[in-house]
């Protein structure tokens, strides 16, 4: 049998509470690591929130259906291709009411759409004419 001296049991107290510290930690980390595997989802490189393209300055926005006329900005979603037109009632680049103190909001206004499918190059032709 060894025998072991009074001044080694520190050390050997020491190791084997390290040796149980790592172990524990280990049996602790695995299991969390099993738990959180369960729980993935998948990620998408897409987002729900729209890209938009807001054109500088403003323009003079027409309702396709002729009822309207305005000065506004114009927006375009970039994923959709849709255009949306903003409509400001001046020449400044935000909505402005000179009937009342508070501030106006702008409600959309659809003008159309771009067919962002559609641009794909064919051979020898420059144009979809």
């Amino acid at each position: 049998m060894i025998q072991v001296h009074r001044t080694d049991r520190p050390a050997v107290f020491a190791r084997r509470a390290y040796v149980s510290i790592l172990l524990i930690t280990i049996a602790f980390l695995g299991a969390f690591a099993l738990s959180n595997g369960q729980n993935l989802r998948p990620v998408h490189a897409q987002t729900d929130y729209p890209q938009l393209y807001v054109e500088p300055g403003v323009t003079r926005l027409r309702a396709p259906d002729g009822s309207m006329e305005v000065q506004g900005k114009v927006v375009i979603d970039l994923r959709t291709g849709e255009i949306w037109g903003f409509p400001t009632n001046s020449t400044v680049a935000y909505p402005i009411d000179m009937n009342t103190s508070q501030p106006p909001t702008s409600k959309p206004l659809y003008l159309g759409k771009y067919d962002f499918s559609a641009m794909k190059r064919s051979a020898g032709k420059t144009h979809a004419f």
